[in-house]
């Protein structure tokens, strides 16, 4: 196999966690060095998960306002260009629920937008660099258009061309990687989202309508509710599909409509060992 990256993309409900997992099974069963970083790890190599960033001037005040935990902080913590960059969610569980709440406020994804994409673009740069010296394939959930559409267009209301210019900016940093882009579609978004409200925590199936609905696109257009969630995933699957076209990186859509584990591992299977992904292939 020649790729070393495998973005694996889609809609929530799609079965984007049940693919990602198959094609490390498929890897593995053919003696493929491969390891899989599903959403939210917070070790992941290339996103930034549960990360905060302070510039040098906040981040020597949250050092004086949380002085008892500074020596935990600054060891979990490491410089980013004009600031540092801190994990909190590795922190111990000692610290107080009001530093989360502060540092919440500097969490990756609540920068305004330029600011996100300078700092993610970057990591993915160094993670392609450190990936290309090595063999192991790297299975990616999500994050390669997902994070760059909900967070330029469903959080902040940015126009496609900017959402598209921040993905084409990651493929890009991961072009020397060769990678191969999955994209699981479904015939019936209604149904594949409600299943997903179905089969999913309250928790966050009220986290996601609220993302979706109270703010950017969603506020722009007074959309509201799972109905109104609904309409923005429709939106999203639009710029997503857009977003496809205009990349050059090898990719393919596989249709999991059926849900049907056996024939969607065998589908894999042959993409990726039987038959590998042509480029543009689509």
């Amino acid at each position: 196999m020649d790729s070393k990256l495998i973005l694996i993309e889609g809609l929530p409900g799609s079965g984007k966690s049940t693919t990602a997992r198959l094609v490390h099974e498929v890897l593995m069963q053919k003696g493929i060095e491969s390891e899989l970083f599903c959403e939210g790890d917070l070790d992941h190599p290339a996103d930034y998960e549960s990360v905060a960033f302070f510039e040098n001037d906040e981040w020597h005040r949250l050092l004086e306002e949380y002085r008892s935990f500074r020596e935990q902080i600054i060891e979990k913590s490491y410089p980013e260009g004009n600031g540092y960059l801190l994990p909190y969610k590795k922190l111990g569980p000692d610290i107080p629920n009001t530093f989360y709440e502060k540092v919440f406020k500097n969490d990756i994804y609540e920068l305004p937008l330029d600011q996100n994409m300078k700092l993610i673009i970057k990591n993915w740069e160094r993670f392609s660099n450190q990936a290309a010296s090595g063999k192991k394939v790297h299975i990616f959930e999500c994050c390669f258009i997902q994070n760059p559409v909900t967070v330029g267009m469903i959080k902040y209301g940015a126009p496609l061309t900017k959402v598209l210019n921040y993905v084409l900016a990651l493929e890009h940093s991961v072009k020397k990687l060769n990678p191969i882009l999955i994209y699981i579609s479904q015939d019936n978004l209604d149904f594949s989202f409600k299943k997903a409200l179905k089969e999913r925590p309250q928790s966050w199936s009220e986290g996601f309508i609220h993302y979706y609905t109270d703010q950017g696109y969603g506020k722009k257009n007074h959309l509201s509710g799972a109905d109104g969630t609904l309409k923005v995933l429709k939106a999203r699957r639009q710029a997503e599909e857009e977003i496809l076209k205009e990349l050059s990186i090898r990719k393919t859509v596989i249709n999991n409509s059926a849900y049907d584990e056996h024939s969607h591992k065998a589908a894999l299977e042959n993409l990726l060992i039987n038959h590998p992904a042509k480029k543009g292939n689509n």
